[in-house]
């Protein structure tokens, strides 16, 4: 098995996601291991009184994984630990939930709220309520080395007839809709690593996903023969994600909005954020609010 996602060694995160789900899904975030019987809060109010919370994770490197020790780490788990303890909130677990299922898990409280750097869109709008834009990234295709079939752009699926693979639930599957690419030529996976090991085995010709994922996956895995292509825009506008909410916990978006702020006005997100590669680029701009982004 090749070394996938966070770059764990031959065979660790898979093992580490079968513990996860065998443990109901609750690794910790801070603290060692798995978490105990003293159950997290799923509420801010439950969580301002105990100091601990359940946020929700895909288990996607660079954004949230269980590193090589099973702790949870990557961009989302940092910055919400940050924005946290300004919050009275020292402890938090992760449940570990397939990304398309990510909002129905917050809305039926499974977890207070989803640490996954998961896009704003509008459709994603009308069942959670976003944070402030946190990050922009585009998309990239991972492919074959050298790229034999220029697969840069969603139209070139179609005109090159190849399989691309793409993330259950991500923007891609709508990037591909709008470019006309036909159905039978995208095969969305559960898992990022699955998209890896699908192209490294040429199941499919690439898979379409966000830069930073596809650049992450080509670094820790530089034995797969694979490389990105440049990054595009596939919408309309800038792509920028954040954190997401049960719509109606409006203080906790309020409280958690105004701290995120913080991290970017002082600096200290981009140092946060630089080790799961992300830089400066990726600072979204500053006129985007969440309403525009929510908007079609």
């Amino acid at each position: 098995m090749m070394k996938i996602g966070a770059g764990v060694r031959r065979g660790g995160l898979r093992r580490m996601a079968a513990v996860v789900m065998a443990a109901s899904a609750v690794a910790m975030f801070s603290g060692c291991g798995l978490g105990g019987n003293d159950a997290a809060a799923v509420t801010y109010e439950d969580a301002k009184k105990s100091g601990k919370i359940k946020v929700g994770f895909a288990n996607e490197a660079p954004w949230a994984f269980l590193d090589e020790k099973g702790e949870l780490a990557g961009y989302a788990p940092t910055v919400a630990r940050a924005v946290l303890k300004n919050l009275g909130i020292n402890e938090v677990e992760g449940v570990v939930t397939d990304f398309d299922g990510l909002i129905d898990g917050v809305r039926a409280q499974n977890y207070a709220f989803v640490a996954a750097g998961m896009s704003i869109n509008p459709k994603r709008c009308q069942s959670s309520a976003f944070a402030t834009p946190d990050f922009k990234v585009g998309t990239s295709f991972l492919v074959p080395k050298g790229n034999p079939r220029h697969i840069t752009q969603f139209a070139d699926i179609t005109r090159e007839n190849v399989r691309i693979a793409t993330l259950g639930g991500a923007t891609e599957n709508g990037y591909a809709q709008a470019a006309g690419v036909p159905s039978n030529l995208i095969e969305p996976m559960a898992k990022q690593d699955d998209i890896l090991r699908a192209v490294r085995n040429n199941d499919v010709y690439g898979g379409a996903m966000l830069d930073v994922t596809a650049s992450w996956l080509v670094k820790n895995n530089a034995d797969a023969g694979l490389e990105v292509t440049p990054s595009i825009q596939g919408g309309a506008k800038p792509e920028v994600g954040t954190f997401n909410f049960r719509i109606g916990d409006d203080a906790f978006l309020a409280d958690f909005n105004r701290e995120l702020r913080k991290l970017h006005d002082s600096g200290e997100w981009l140092q946060l954020v630089e080790p799961f590669g992300l830089t400066a680029a990726n600072e979204p701009p500053p006129s985007l609010t969440t309403e525009q982004a929510c908007t079609a």
